[in-house]
């Protein structure tokens, strides 16, 4: 299979996930996490089975969309139902312990397969997916509480023109799709040829350093929902640290694309650590909008976050195929290209996220220069900005 063909295949998971965001909001926001996420969960059953099963191009894209399509709700219902059971003060620490807990399964996708694989080949594997899927779905409607949600229409305040009208979110979510959905791409299968292709890494070494970064996306989950849990106290809001993460995360593909002296694993962990930023862009947009849209609000940022992961990663793969394959590997231009088109869409998407900053910070110049021109003597009227160009929490300004 090529490169190309490759990387439809694995995308087509990001495709059906992400396509199927807003209708599993409206869901969610409706019917509660508990009844959604555990029909759905019996569809990525369904998918795993057939994946299992398949022996063709087709029946494989056609188990994975299953696959994608059932899990679509999982991320979802556990932030839908950590709004209805835990005060907002505290939804960026509970999103960092969801999405550590839920990270451990991409750790069993690297050396606990391995070993598995070994033993009971692709199809077992997928075979084990299948009924312990099915044993999910059973025990979260059986186990699981559910909170009471009033069944009825919204009001025209919380339709879904609401957010994709609404300017914070379109400050934000270009940033956090293209980030994130990047990271993700990278994690689920363009890091594995990188490190093969590029670093030269044998079997042995690549499975040990992939386990070493989805270890890092537990952790970093953890890391970033604490640290923006601190910050918060201290009156900075999520929104920040964000933006130091996407900044991070450029460097890091910057350092890998150049081939600059660092160690291999550094910027790869970053990497992975980006993967779990949604803890902080879910709980940002958890302050925009009323608990009882907060379920399609994420959706539509998860649409953009699995379209953009899905564009990149079979992107990527049909940029690698325009080169010449060399005693079977890609060369290292073809991965700075189309590792390179990325980071310049990640730098776009920071520099508009951050024009109220820089607008912020020229009202200040300018306010600060005017005042030493005219010796104002009111000095503190002169260099404070104007309200409407800061960025504001969403419980500071009305307008949010």
């Amino acid at each position: 299979m090529d490169a190309g063909s490759l990387g439809l295949l694995t995308s087509v998971y990001f495709l059906s996930f992400g396509a199927a965001q807003i209708p599993i909001g409206i869901l969610l926001d409706r019917f509660g996490p508990r009844r959604v996420q555990s029909a759905l969960l019996l569809v990525a059953a369904l998918g795993a089975a057939l994946f299992g099963a398949s022996s063709g191009f087709v029946s494989l894209m056609l188990a994975r969309a299953l696959i994608g399509l059932g899990v679509a709700a999982a991320l979802m219902a556990g932030l839908k139902a950590i709004v209805l059971w835990f005060p907002r003060e505290r939804v960026a620490l509970m999103n960092g312990y969801m999405i550590m807990l839920g990270a451990l399964g991409a750790v069993t996708s690297t050396r606990p397969a391995e070993w598995l694989l070994s033993s009971a080949g692709w199809r077992g594997i997928f075979e084990v997916l299948a009924i312990t899927t099915l044993a999910a779905a059973l025990l979260i409607f059986l186990a699981v509480p559910e909170r009471k949600i009033a069944q009825q229409a919204p009001p025209a305040g919380l339709r879904l023109e609401v957010i994709f009208t609404n300017r914070r979110f379109w400050q934000i979510a270009p940033l956090s799709a293209s980030c994130v959905g990047s990271a993700w791409s990278l994690q689920a299968l363009w890091a594995a040829p990188w490190l093969t292709d590029v670093e030269g890494l044998n079997r042995e070494a690549l499975v040990t350093q992939l386990f070493a970064m989805t270890v890092g996306i537990c952790v970093g989950a953890w890391l970033l929902g604490t640290i923006a849990d601190r910050l918060r106290r201290r009156g900075i809001g999520s929104e920040t640290l964000l933006a130091l993460v996407a900044l991070s995360f450029v460097l890091a593909e910057l350092a890998l694309i150049l081939r600059l002296p660092v160690p291999s694993m550094l910027p790869w962990s970053v990497v992975s650590v980006v993967g779990a930023a949604t803890v902080l862009s879910y709980a940002t947009i958890a302050e925009y909008f009323p608990t009882e849209l907060a379920a399609r609000a994420n959706g539509c940022l998860n649409l953009l976050h699995f379209g953009w992961a899905f564009a990149i990663q079979s992107g990527t793969g049909f940029i690698l195929q325009q080169w010449p394959v060399q005693d079977g590997h890609y060369p290292l231009i073809a991965y700075q290209v189309a590792f390179g088109l990325s980071v310049a869409v990640q730098a776009a998407a920071l520099a508009w996220f951050s024009v109220p900053w820089i607008r912020e910070l020229g009202g200040w110049i300018v306010r600060t220069l005017l005042h030493h021109r005219s010796g104002h003597e009111d000095a503190v009227e002169a260099i404070i900005p104007p309200i409407e160009i800061s960025i504001m929490e969403a419980h500071e300004c009305a307008e949010w």
